[in-house]
């Protein structure tokens, strides 16, 4: 029999808070972890002042006790400078993952069959900026010796397998904003190959410096019309969505084989979900925006749902990558209606990036989770801010017309499959199908 891949441990950072526990606390209670950039220290100072967007997503700063975040709370001084902030994330979620599934010592477990895959979109920013900036204005000799071991975007991966001493598969996934579930969904392959029997998978980032912002802005990508009121810029499919919000933080699932999970004394109600199926495309059309008719996303979904050997009116929710961003919530709005057809009435679909804004290469990793919890704990986490669905002057109303949104509020509802997904700059489309466990 094929093997099944099963999910046993879950860590999470978010601007919701540092913890899978906080975080899904605060996020089915409709809490918003998006603040503003003029209360940041270094508002006038470090150049975010001049930044037409002034709503990011950032891990809040303080004491675990408080669930916030500090490095000293995790590493030792030496540690803390020779590790980049998204690394720290990475191992700091990965420990409360292991330590979920009942892994932290691993004891009688083969460590050759062990792997990471472990991926970021754009790795150390600040390290870019701050050599780059030391460099050119001071040369050579002001360049920091580890700046390079600390950028690499597959640091984070490294670290987790050295740390735990893991000589399985070591993989870094970096397709932009679909990184985190490329790198569940190629975790579960490992698994389904055989190449591993446990799998350490998911994605971490740390891009919130005004340089990052800039980018964005200037590209037309990161909302600009609620600087005054930040926990109401991102409404995913809402009809005044204007960009996204750019966030940080990580996710991390522990993937297990069946047998190898059941064999070592995890019981079946301690499994959160099994994945049934992953999909992935690409659009092959523009660098930045998806067709409007969401041709690569319903490509993904169909393969995720094709090879789960299910139908899609089995799935009863969709984690939507939906950013608030016109074109892409309108595009994958429509891959979602064609994937379900008239079977559509009754699907719940929402954004949690609502409540976290988007963490870039990290999204998908904590979508997952949140679609994880969602099937095991059925309910669902609302889309906040959603006042008018499919309200933009170029949305057809009647395309909107046909799920349910989960606005504002979050909802019971027993669920045997969901879809979580994930797309990226350059077209690049992904999907989990998560399935309830049943023995």
């Amino acid at each position: 029999m094929a093997n099944r891949v099963v999910v046993t441990g879950l860590g999470a950072i978010t601007p919701l808070g540092v913890g899978v526990t906080p975080t899904w606390r605060n996020l089915l209670a409709g809490k918003s972890g998006l603040i503003s950039t003029t209360t940041l220290p270094d508002y006038e100072s470090g150049g975010w002042a001049q930044i037409p967007s002034k709503v990011i997503g950032k891990v809040p700063e303080g004491s675990i006790n408080d669930y916030k975040w500090q490095s000293q709370d995790h590493f030792d001084k030496s540690e803390a400078r020779r590790l980049a902030l998204f690394t720290q994330y990475g191992m700091v979620a990965s420990k409360e993952a292991l330590e979920d599934a009942k892994l932290h010592n691993l004891e009688g477990i083969d460590k050759r069959r062990f792997g990471v895959a472990v991926g970021s979109g754009i790795g150390s920013f600040h390290d870019v900026y701050e050599n780059s900036t030391q460099f050119s204005q001071s040369g050579y000799k002001r360049v920091q010796p580890l700046f390079i071991p600390k950028l690499l975007t597959n640091m984070a991966a490294g670290n987790i397998s050295i740390k735990y001493g893991l000589q399985g598969p070591l993989h870094a996934v970096s397709t932009a904003c679909a990184t985190g579930l490329h790198a569940i969904g190629d975790a579960y392959n490992f698994i389904k190959n055989d190449y591993a029997d446990v799998m350490i998978c998911g994605g971490t980032e740390s891009s919130i410096h005004p340089l990052a912002l800039a980018g964005f802005a200037r590209a037309r990508s990161v909302v600009t019309d609620f600087n005054d009121d930040p926990q109401a810029a991102s409404r995913p499919f809402d009809g005044s969505r204007n960009g996204f919000v750019l966030s940080e933080g990580c996710g991390i699932v522990i993937l297990e084989r069946l047998d190898h999970a059941l064999n070592r004394g995890v019981k079946p109600d301690e499994i959160y979900a099994e994945i049934k199926g992953y999909g992935l495309s690409g659009d092959a059309h523009h660098i930045t925006a998806p067709m409007e008719t969401g041709e690569g996303a319903y490509l993904s979904m169909k393969m995720a749902v094709d090879r789960s050997a299910i139908s899609p009116e089995q799935v009863g929710y969709v984690n939507a990558h939906a950013t608030s961003t016109v074109i892409g919530d309108r595009a994958e709005n429509n891959a979602i209606l064609r994937l379900f057809g008239d079977k559509a009435t009754g699907v719940a679909v929402s954004s949690t990036k609502s409540s976290i804004g988007h963490l870039l290469g990290a999204a998908g990793a904590v979508e997952s989770i949140f679609t994880i919890k969602a099937v095991k704990d059925s309910e669902i986490p609302p889309t906040l801010n959603l006042d008018t669905a499919g309200g933009h002057k170029d949305d057809k109303a009647d395309n909107f017309s046909h799920f349910d949104y989960v606005a504002k509020v979050s909802k019971k509802k027993e669920l045997d499959y969901a879809l979580c997904n994930s797309f990226g700059f350059g077209g690049v489309n992904s999907t989990l199908c998560f399935g309830k466990f049943r023995t």
